[in-house]
């Protein structure tokens, strides 16, 4: 699977042992959670699957606590450079031996693209999730999945539907408990849409002319680049009115470059919107005002 570019990948006793720390480390963990998360991830799913480069002795413990009522957006949008952060709550259950106050324990959502036993690519917070305890062996948490696409985090074929999860840890043992296929969200390429209306004014019964482009997030190369062959409504607010009504529909070309006529009719706003794919959120574009005379 590929990981954060900053945490290096690491192999069995390697993995597992790094979870074994004194308490007063484990005080610390949130500085190190992130890694600490994907490396127990990690040993444990390759440890399930059989690969003998996994020293069984390093397997982790099993720990008491299961996970529910996971809830995440449904779609995220990530852009070339900004840090993106989106809030996951879930419920988790444990058993009376596990102390979710100790220092030596953390809990924490990740979302993962593939298949739950081998996915292409997982996300977590930097941070541990907040727990308040609803009874004596349930409790209601809140976290955060941090994404940085000028890390490397992604690249363009993770745009799509992710799958989520949520996993439990103890530092002093490698204690490990984690649930995927709680939930699902749109990790998307952040969409750009722009649209230039005229001639500005033009007469009554002559021809607009609106011409644009689509762009989208490329996490490869951290620029934004035209998204072909793509449908965009070409759209008309009248002044004074707050609705706007699709006059037609065109297609980006092969640099994602939209162009659209119309007669001139009324004073108001000219735009294109795109609805949006899986991959790709929808945009529209700022109203061009065009005065009619």
């Amino acid at each position: 699977m590929r990981i954060r570019a900053t945490v290096a990948a690491v192999t069995g006793a390697l993995a597992l042992s790094a979870l074994v720390v004194p308490a007063a480390q484990a005080a610390d963990a949130s500085s190190s959670y992130r890694t600490d998360a994907t490396k127990a991830f990690t040993a444990a799913h390759a440890a399930g699957s059989g690969n003998t480069a996994f020293s069984t002795t390093a397997d982790p413990t099993p720990l008491d606590a299961t996970f529910s009522n996971l809830k995440i957006a449904a779609a995220v949008k990530v852009g070339t450079t900004n840090k993106v952060a989106t809030t996951v709550t879930y419920t988790m259950t444990h058993g009376a031996d596990v102390d979710i106050t100790s220092d030596d324990f953390a809990t924490g959502p990740y979302i993962y693209k593939g298949s739950y036993d081998n996915p292409s690519n997982i996300l977590f917070g930097d941070e541990p999730a907040t727990c308040t305890a609803t009874s004596s062996t349930t409790a209601s948490c809140k976290g955060d999945i941090d994404i940085y696409p000028a890390d490397g985090d992604l690249v363009n074929t993770d745009a799509g539907t992710w799958s989520a999860g949520a996993l439990a840890l103890t530092y002093s043992n490698s204690g490990y408990a984690d649930q995927g296929g709680l939930g699902t969200t749109k990790v998307q390429r952040y969409s750009k849409l722009t649209v230039n209306a005229g001639p500005e004014p033009v007469y009554k019964g002559k021809t607009i002319t609106s011409t644009g482009k689509l762009s989208r997030a490329n996490w490869e190369d951290g620029h934004y680049h035209g998204y072909t062959n793509q449908p965009v409504k070409l759209q008309f607010r009248k002044a004074g009115t707050s609705t706007y009504t699709t006059v037609k529909t065109v297609y980006s070309d092969s640099y994602g470059n939209l162009k659209a006529t119309a007669t001139a009719a009324y004073d108001g706003y000219w735009r294109f919107s795109f609805a949006g794919t899986t991959t790709t959120p929808a945009v529209s574009a700022t109203g061009d005002y065009v005065d009619v005379r």
